[in-house]
C-alpha cells in the first residue's frame, strides 16, 4: 500500500536550548488512520506543525504523498487539510459563511464553493445552525465546524490535532463516527490524541510519543498485547494502602504492578486464577478491596507500563515538549506567541 504521510528522523528545537522532538520516524499508509498517542507537552503539535508546513524541522524530512513538506511546501498545502487545537473559524460569522470564506481563500470557483459549503454542512449535522453566527454554536458544533472547514478543498490527506479536546461525551463519539465515514471514503487521517480510547477505537496504527520521541509503535492490539492477556484491578481505602498492597501482590502478576491513586494495576496471564491468588494474599493481610475488576489492557496501561506514569502527569503547559521543568514557563510564552500563527497558518491549509 501507498504511503500518505513520512516522517524520518524529524528534530526540532527551540531557541537553540528545548528539544521538541528528537528523532521522530513514523509512516502512515493511505486510507487509514494513523494515531500518534501521548500526553501534552509531547511533541505530538511539533510534528503535525512540521508535517503541514506551518514550521521546519532542524533536522530530518518530512514528506507527504511524496511531496517534501520544506522543498515542496505550497503543493503539500493543497493537498492537506487541517483542524488544528485553535479553530481556524471566525465566530462572528454563520457556519456558512465560514466554509464559504474558507473555499475562497482555497481558490476554488464560485459554484463549488456554495455546492461544498452545502454538503458538509449537511454531512455534519449544520443544516438548522447553517446560518447563525458561530458564537452561538455549542464547543460540539464549532470542532465539527472547524473539521469541515478542513475538508472544503477535499484534500486526500487531514491532520486532526487533539479534535475532541474539551468536548463532552456526546459530541465525542459524533465526531468520532464523522472521522471513521472520511476514512472509509478514501481520506487519510493523522489524529493527534491523548485520549487513550479515541486512539484504540480510530487508529489502524499507533505511535507513542514522550519528551518528543517515538516510544512504541504497533497497532492498538498488538501494544496491548505487550501486557499480557488481562488487567486486574484493585481498589483500596487510600493510595497508602494501594502501594502497600502493590509490594504483596507483584508475585501474582506476569508483570509489575502499577498504583494509579488508590488503585494496583496487576498485568496477569490467567485472570481466575490470579484473581483467587490476590484475593488470598489480601484476606491474609486483613486488606478488603473496595474495586475488584478483571479486564482487557488499554493503551493506557501500554503508555504506564513503557514510562512510569500516566499520561496525565506529562508536560502540562499544553504546547510541545520541555525537557527541563525550569524552562516550562519560557516555553509557554513562547507557545502563546507560535500560537497566533499557527492560527492563521491552519487557515490556510483547510
Amino acid at each position: 500500500m501507498s504511503l500518505a504521510i513520512e516522517a524520518d528522523g524529524l528534530e526540532k528545537t527551540f531557541e537553540g536550548e528545548v528539544r521538541a522532538l528528537d528523532g521522530v520516524s513514523f509512516e502512515v499508509e493511505e486510507g487509514t488512520v494513523f494515531g500518534l498517542l501521548g500526553p501534552n507537552g509531547a511533541g505530538k503539535t511539533t510534528a503535525v506543525r512540521i508535517l503541514t508546513t506551518i514550521i521546519e524541522p532542524t533536522r530530518g524530512r518530512g514528506r507527504v504523498l511524496g511531496h517534501d513538506v520544506v522543498a515542496q511546501a505550497g503543493l503539500v498545502r493543497k493537498l492537506i487539510g487541517l483542524a488544528g487545537q485553535n479553530a481556524a473559524v471566525d465566530e462572528y460569522l454563520s457556519g456558512r459563511e465560514n466554509l464559504t470564506m474558507v473555499g475562497r481563500l482555497n481558490r476554488l470557483p464560485h459554484d463549488v464553493v456554495a455546492r461544498r459549503a452545502g454538503e458538509l454542512l449537511s454531512q455534519f449535522g449544520l443544516v438548522d445552525a447553517a446560518n447563525r453566527p458561530l458564537k452561538t454554536y455549542s464547543g460540539g458544533m464549532r470542532r465539527r465546524l472547524d473539521v469541515a472547514a478542513a475538508l472544503v478543498a477535499r484534500p486526500p490527506v487531514l491532520f486532526l490535532d487533539e479534535p475532541t479536546t474539551g468536548l463532552d461525551p456526546h459530541s465525542r463519539n459524533d465526531l468520532w463516527e464523522m472521522i471513521e465515514g472520511l476514512v472509509g471514503g478514501g481520506t487519510t487521517v493523522l489524529l493527534t490524541t491523548q485520549y487513550l480510547e479515541e486512539a484504540d477505537r480510530l487508529a489502524s496504527k499507533v505511535a507513542v510519543v514522550d519528551l518528543g520521541r517515538v516510544i512504541a509503535e504497533g497497532t492498538p492490539q498488538q501494544l496491548k498485547a505487550q501486557l499480557g492477556t488481562t488487567m486486574l484491578d484493585v481498589g483500596l481505602s487510600d493510595a497508602s494502602v494501594a502501594q502497600r498492597a502493590a509490594l504483596l501482590l507483584a508475585e501474582a502478576g506476569t508483570k509489575a504492578p502499577s498504583v494509579v491513586g488508590s488503585v494496583v494495576e496487576l498485568p496477569v496471564d490467567d485472570g481466575p486464577k490470579a484473581a483467587l491468588e490476590v484475593l488470598r494474599l489480601l484476606d491474609q493481610n486483613e486488606l478488603v478491596p473496595t474495586i475488584f475488576r478483571l479486564r482487557e489492557p488499554s493503551l493506557d496501561d501500554v503508555f504506564l507500563s513503557i514510562t512510569g506514569r500516566p499520561t496525565e502527569e506529562g508536560s502540562l503547559d499544553g504546547q510541545d515538549s520541555d525537557p527541563g521543568d525550569g524552562r516550562r514557563s519560557r516555553r509557554s510564552r513562547r507557545g502563546r506567541r507560535h500560537a497566533a500563527s499557527a492560527h492563521e497558518a491552519e487557515g490556510g491549509t483547510s
